[in-house]
């Protein structure tokens, strides 16, 4: 005899709960109202196809990229020490790891220049090494934004391996695999659905980063103006491109986490 089928009973929360939510989303959706309520749709085209606007769309998609590819070469190994590793002052490594996220990203920048700034604790002697200087260029923007965006990556990847199974991991090594095998063919497929969505914070980080960016590299239009920053600058002089360039922002943004959502919200 088989067993009975159990109803799932319909889930009813309270009005008050319903109206808290309701009021929550409007205060995310209010802003792009507002926003596609004012651009200038008619000269739209026009407006994005200008020089500023396309420099600034390079450059972000060059820096945001970039920050998010150097952010997985070093965070994930990172996030796997803070996991794995038992050493000294682990507490203390992984709350200077997350400083970026509670940080003002002005003071993070200010942090940048005086430590690898042309005159800075590193920056200085490397400069006189190799010639190369940080601040104001495309290496510039590239740093800022990898430092405020990594610990995003770094928090994600360290709570899955903190929450995996680790008899699988025990189970390969019993079986002869390598340390880097392990890591390779066991440890990363488990937790990928972490990296991925760690990997698309942090590129939305880096992406839509202003305040490191604009105190270590400048606002230079071609060469470290990132799109943000041509939405500083043009809010003061063409409120008709800022709003462009900003629906331009809101749609790359969005476009991105809507590829990626069955990755990311998968349970959803």
């Amino acid at each position: 005899m088989s067993a009975p089928t159990r109803r799932r009973v319909p889930v009813q929360p309270p009005v008050l709960w319903i109206g808290l939510g309701a009021v929550g989303a409007i205060l995310f959706l209010l802003p792009l109202m507002g926003l596609l309520a004012r651009t200038p749709w008619a000269e739209l085209p026009a407006l994005l196809a200008r020089d500023v606007v396309t420099d600034a769309l390079r450059i972000s998609l060059v820096a945001s990229v970039s920050s998010t590819l150097i952010s997985a070469l070093l965070g994930i190994p990172l996030a796997w020490t803070l996991a794995r590793v038992r050493f000294p002052g682990r507490g203390l490594l992984r709350g200077l790891v997350t400083l970026p996220l509670v940080l003002p990203p002005v003071v993070g920048g200010a942090a940048l220049l005086f430590a690898l700034g042309r005159r800075g604790l590193v920056g200085g002697p490397l400069a006189d090494v190799t010639g190369l200087v940080l601040p104001f260029s495309m290496w510039g923007v590239i740093l800022a934004t990898t430092f405020v965006s990594m610990p995003f990556l770094v928090i994600a990847v360290e709570g899955a391996l903190r929450g995996m199974d680790r008899r699988y991991e025990e189970a390969a090594r019993t079986l002869g695999a390598r340390p880097w095998t392990v890591i390779r063919r066991v440890t990363l497929p488990i937790i990928r659905p972490a990296v991925v969505s760690g990997l698309v914070l942090t590129w939305a980080r880096a992406f839509g980063e202003f305040g490191a960016t604009i105190t270590f590299a400048g606002n230079l239009q071609g060469r470290t103006q990132t799109l943000p920053l041509a939405v500083f600058v043009a809010m003061e002089s063409d409120r008709d491109a800022a709003v462009a360039i900003s629906l331009l922002m809101v749609g790359v943004s969005l476009l991105v986490l809507l590829l990626l959502r069955h990755r990311w919200w998968r349970s959803s």
